[in-house]
């Protein structure tokens, strides 16, 4: 985040630097804190907001710094690679549910996921 910025500004200014494509009604969907432990000490932390809009604007850019950008098929998104709290993640955002997910996903250094707290509770 830039200083002065709300999530949401942060958001849009973040995802159209790395996708050259415009936010115009994003939906705050989820409020996450990653934990990484090494045996039983807390190495790194995080929090992740997750965002939904269904009608970005523009054309998705070729490169981006942070990594190798693609469209997924709804029906792909299980066969795509990811840690195993990202996919309930997933599943609350491709919910029909308007609520807001909170979570806490804790993992070793190799994210392997050792526990999950989520309100509302998802199985």
């Amino acid at each position: 985040m830039e200083p002065g910025e709300t999530i949401k500004e942060s958001a849009i200014r973040e995802f159209q630097e790395e996708t050259d494509l415009q936010l115009h009604d994003p939906r705050l969907v989820g409020v996450f804190t990653f934990m990484i432990y090494r045996h039983n000490d807390l190495v790194q932390e995080w929090m992740m907001f997750t965002f939904t809009d269904s009608e970005p604007e523009g054309v998705m850019s070729h490169f981006c710094k942070e990594g190798e950008l693609e469209w997924v098929a709804l029906e792909a998104i299980d066969d795509v690679p990811m840690a195993e709290g990202d996919r309930k993640i997933f599943d609350h955002v491709l919910s029909s549910d308007e609520s807001i997910l909170y979570g806490s996903f804790s993992y070793t250094e190799d994210y392997e996921l050792l526990y999950v707290r989520l309100d509302p509770t998802r199985s």
